[in-house]
């Protein structure tokens, strides 16, 4: 299942204040909501195969007749011969939840096809709009690109979601709802040095899945069925509240570092998440950030960029995640109030080994300072990539080199033994050896 809204505020001019953004959305949601959905069968074929194409050609209908029973308020037409609409308004964006839910535990009941029983697996594009600025063929195309998403994940995600069903991941995004309620998931915290300073100034805030039966989770295991269920922005929620907490805890011991929380593209256009964001933030006075990657603007520039700065406007750093892996456009990394950059580990971790990467971590270093940005290094991982950073001009590392993503306790005893302070002289002396060959700009 995957949420796309259209977002009203990308019309609105970049820069509106915290106040502003929150205005609009109280707007938006007192005008009530509408939505689309277009439902897939994902196992067609195999009916079809199993059932004949004449019987398989009447699914589709079967499949209506079940999802109208749902609710009154659904509005059900077969759109093809393996698809579905369904349409309907409710009061509040999040409705959508529980109506998904009682759709998928209907259409999950095994229906009969003739005389012989189908048990039909259904996956739904979502697309929704406040209904003041709602227009069906922009909905249609939003549910279109949603279940499209669908598909594509289900390809280039990670092997144990790609041989998963759309029933088997519904089964984790269930377990996954209950993880939030039961307090089943640890933020993990992953420390950035200062390259120039020798010195811890940040970290980033990472999740971890403590299942009952599977052990500990990682989030490329969960976080793409967070965000095709629509609990990304819950995830995220909990991830900033327990990230609040655990950086006032650090302050009371000495340690004032700034904690980085991962925002996901879906959630950086949403104005209801930035409002909730906005409330939260200002009133913990934490010292936050936000990682956003790049595709998750170019996505929807305009708004995005308005969210951000509202994010900016009550003291959060913003940093550009991934930089390098995505479309990059200049037109638009000019406008963000962005801070921080992070050249993705991609090209990081070949540094020593290729040609054309350390010309390309070179030139993003000079293009971010000349934007007045920091820079970051991840996944540094060993001391000739550590010293030719540090001769590039890099700011920041994070990496195994420094630190694996630790639990709070263990970063308590990171910083107070200070070890990241001891240079080790294989990494001073690859950067005595780099520094005389590579000329600084």
């Amino acid at each position: 299942m995957s949420l796309r809204a259209q977002d009203p505020s990308s019309e609105t001019p970049a820069g509106l204040s915290a106040d502003a953004v929150e205005a609009r959305a109280a707007e938006l949601r007192d005008a009530g909501w509408r939505f689309h959905l277009l439902g897939e069968i994902a196992n067609f074929d195999a009916l079809r195969r199993d059932l004949g194409v004449a019987a398989a050609g009447s699914i589709a209908a079967e499949m209506a007749k079940c999802i109208s029973r749902v609710d009154e308020r659904l509005r059900v037409t077969v759109a093809g011969r393996r698809l579905v609409e369904v349409d309907f308004e409710a009061a509040m964006a999040r409705d959508v939840d529980a109506m998904l839910a009682e759709i998928y535990q209907v259409c999950d009941e095994t229906i009969l096809v003739g005389d012989r029983p189908a048990q039909v697996d259904m996956v739904f594009g979502t697309a929704s709009a406040p209904a003041v600025t709602a227009d069906d063929t922009r909905l249609a195309e939003e549910a279109e690109i949603a279940l499209f998403d669908l598909h594509v994940a289900e390809r280039a995600g990670p092997p144990e979601l790609r041989s998963q069903s759309a029933r088997e991941t519904r089964r984790l995004a269930a377990e996954l709802s209950t993880a939030l309620s039961e307090d089943q998931l640890v933020l993990h915290y992953q420390p950035k040095v200062h390259v120039r300073r020798q010195e811890i100034t940040s970290i980033e805030a990472l999740v971890r899945w403590r299942h009952p039966e599977r052990g500990l989770v990682y989030p490329g295991d969960f976080i793409g069925v967070a965000e095709k269920a629509n609990l990304i922005g819950a995830l995220t929620l909990w991830t900033l509240r327990q990230a609040i907490t655990d950086q006032r805890r650090l302050v009371a011991i000495g340690h004032p570092l700034r904690v980085f929380v991962n925002i996901s593209g879906q959630l950086v256009s949403d104005p209801v998440f930035v409002q909730e964001v906005c409330a939260l933030v200002e009133g913990s006075g934490a010292l936050l950030g936000f990682e956003i990657t790049e595709t998750s603007v170019i996505r929807d520039p305009s708004s995005a960029i308005t969210h951000l700065q509202a994010f900016a406007d009550i003291g959060v750093t913003i940093a550009i995640d991934d930089y390098g892996a995505g479309l990059s456009s200049l037109a638009y990394m000019k406008q963000l109030p962005a801070r921080e950059l992070k050249i993705d580990k991609l090209f990081v971790t070949q540094l020593t080994s290729s040609n054309r990467d350390p010309l390309i971590v070179r030139s993003t270093i000079d293009l971010a300072h000349a934007l007045e940005m920091e820079v970051v290094a991840e996944g540094v991982e060993t001391h000739a990539a550590l010293a030719l950073l540090t001769v590039m001009g890099c700011d920041m590392v994070q990496g195994f080199l420094i630190s694996r993503p630790i639990g709070f306790d263990a970063l308590v005893t990171f910083l107070d033994e200070e070890k990241y302070r001891d240079t080790s002289r294989e990494t001073r002396d690859t950067y005595r050896r780099l520094a005389t060959s590579w000329k600084r700009a």
